[in-house]
């Protein structure tokens, strides 16, 4: 070993100890008579000291290191005399008596600290310095402790840990496959898995009973701060089982990676229904950190002569606690913030509950106090608070509340990302109409079983909006970690299915005629979740970003800067995948 200690290690108690470091030479401070070196590895900082009046040559040497220098010293442990309480090693600096150069280094290109001078871009050609830096050599340990306690929890419930093929085919449902041409079957392509679907299901009809799987998925899709080309899930799958079994065995994982890994009782998860969470909270990964919860007024401020209100399909708001001392301006801005392309709301309303008790409300021409106390009452407010009410469309309306709700909770500092609010979201509707394609799909997978009692209505298009799935999502903070499903297991029924979606039986037998063929050979009562596992360890290290829990991430182009990929692939290997270029 080309070390005794790391440069995390060594402690007070070490004093007196010969001992021999390896790293990287993170700064130099030169005072005259004395030099100072901080000597970075993995696990710490450590400095060291050199003394001119006691060895000068070696304080010359120590003077030529530059940033990034690997060396390798040896010396002796003494107590510092101007202790440094920021880091573990402060009490303690290494008096050093030798010096070896391992390998010299260009000056990096952005510096090597926690609060680099680096922008996103510049840090993410150079990952592997960017990776020295100690938040993103953090964020790894983090999802590494992540990941082992993940494999503990499973593993002592008699989980098995199965890798299942990368190289898959192709299918037609969700987002687009990434696909691989095959160059001895000509014309031919392999898909990479989305997710491991169908396989977790087959080792259910294998008899493995309980199946999970640390894997990466791909989808060809746009990106954004939680999403990548390339991902990770945590894939599990059990048998004979019921919705409340999967609940309760995968509530007790996120219990104990919050009790494990951050020290914190989430206590048991609540359950809201897709319904609740659509009404109460516009979209179906509500923030729970925090109240704000919409409150609908269409029996409230209808036929007043407010022609916004009248027409509208709905007239919904929420009551920001404190708000009502908002100036003018910043009621502005929120106005713009709804009214963006992406919101695409009308305007906003609003209303001031004052301190005083008046109320004051941006269309008072058409609403008296004492119609204004209705609006006080229906949404509980207290003096001091400020209502703020859209109207429109249902969908396009809860949507846009729903922005605005997160954005009032950014503002008011309800949104801590060292408070964690869980929760499972549960019956969802089985089916979503999609208006361009003139037919319905299924909001999860096809694979996801309805209720019993709803199965009947796969009969009759008429109902299918009213199907609701045997499906559930984990929520945390707002974000989906985690979601599945009761799956289908009869032939049948996943017949049915894949007729209602569109499918001839000609089309359902080429795509999926593998898992509908196993199921004639005893298919258990089966189901199952994934967990977003870059999600989840964003969430855990406070971050809203997953690139920098993912070791190599592609940028907001789906490009790896630091190796340029994807790239152009010569002719001759065009040639031998029997594709053809055009001009």
């Amino acid at each position: 070993m080309l070390r005794s200690h790391t440069c995390g290690e060594l402690r007070l108690t070490d004093a007196g100890k010969s001992v021999t470091l390896s790293g990287w030479v993170q700064i130099s401070r030169d005072f005259g008579g004395l030099t100072f070196v901080d000597l970075r590895d993995r696990y710490g900082i450590t400095q060291l000291a050199f003394n001119m009046s006691t060895n000068a040559e070696l304080c010359e040497q120590a003077r030529k290191l530059n940033r990034e220098f690997v060396v390798q010293v040896s010396g002796t442990v003494r107590e510092r005399e101007n202790k440094n309480p920021k880091i573990p090693t402060g009490d303690i600096e290494i008096i050093v008596d030798s010096i070896k150069v391992l390998n010299s280094a260009k000056t990096p290109p952005f510096t090597i600290e926690d609060e680099t001078d680096g922008g996103d871009d510049l840090r993410m050609k150079y990952r592997y310095l960017d990776i020295r830096r100690a938040p993103v050599r953090e964020s790894l340990l983090l999802r590494h402790r992540l990941a082992q306690e993940t494999r503990k929890y499973l593993s002592d419930q008699e989980f098995i840990e199965v890798e299942t093929p990368v190289l898959i085919k192709s299918t037609p449902e969700g987002a687009r496959d990434f696909v691989v041409p095959s160059r001895m079957n000509a014309g031919q392509f392999y898909a990479l898995p989305q997710s491991p679907q169908t396989f977790k299901q087959l080792l259910m009809v294998a008899g493995m009973d309980r199946y999970f799987q640390i894997v990466k998925c791909f989808r060809d899709e746009d990106l954004r701060a939680d999403r990548q080309p390339e991902f990770t899930q945590i894939d599990c799958e059990m048998s004979f089982v019921e919705r409340a079994d999967i609940l309760d065995m995968f509530e007790g994982l996120v219990r104990h990676l919050f009790k494990t890994v951050k020290g914190i009782d989430i206590g048991k998860l609540p359950h809201m229904s897709y319904a609740d969470a659509a009404k109460y909270y516009g979209n179906d990964k509500p923030d729970t950190r925090f109240e704000m919860k919409f409150v609908e007024l269409n029996d409230v401020v209808k036929n007043k002569g407010f022609k916004v209100f009248d027409d509208a399909e709905l007239v919904v708001g929420i009551c920001a606690k404190g708000a009502a001392s908002y100036t003018r301006k910043q009621l502005d801005e929120l106005t713009e913030f709804v009214k963006r392309p992406q919101l695409g709301a009308t305007g906003l309303v609003y209303a001031r509950y004052n301190a005083d008790g008046t109320i004051k409300s941006s269309v008072d021409k058409f609403y008296n106090e004492d119609e204004l106390k209705k609006w006080v009452a229906a949404f509980g407010a207290e003096p001091g608070d400020l209502m703020l009410i859209l109207a429109g469309g249902i969908d396009k309306t809860r949507k846009a509340l729903s922005e605005l709700r997160l954005e009032m909770g950014t503002q008011l500092g309800l949104r801590d990302k060292n408070k964690f609010s869980c929760l499972w979201v549960i019956d969802f509707p089985l089916l979503e109409y999609n208006e361009e394609h003139n037919r319905w799909f299924a909001m999860h997978h096809p694979f996801t079983a309805p209720w019993p009692e709803d199965i009947a209505k796969l009969s009759n298009p008429a109902q299918f909006g009213e199907i609701r799935a045997n499906a559930y999502d984990m929520v945390i903070n707002g974000v989906e970690v985690g979601g599945g499903s009761i799956r289908i297991y009869d032939k049948a029924l996943q017949a049915k299915m894949f007729e209602t979606l569109g499918f001839t039986a000609e089309e359902a037998q080429a795509q999926f005629g593998f898992l509908m063929n196993a199921f004639e050979f005893g298919a258990p009562p089966h189901g199952g979740i994934a967990f977003g596992f870059d999600r989840l360890c964003s969430l855990f290290g406070g971050a809203e970003s997953i690139r920098d829990f993912i070791a190599f991430p592609k940028n907001n182009s789906g490009r790896d800067v630091m190796i340029d990929s994807p790239s152009v692939i010569d002719d001759k290997q065009l040639k031998e995948l029997n594709i053809k270029t055009t001009v």
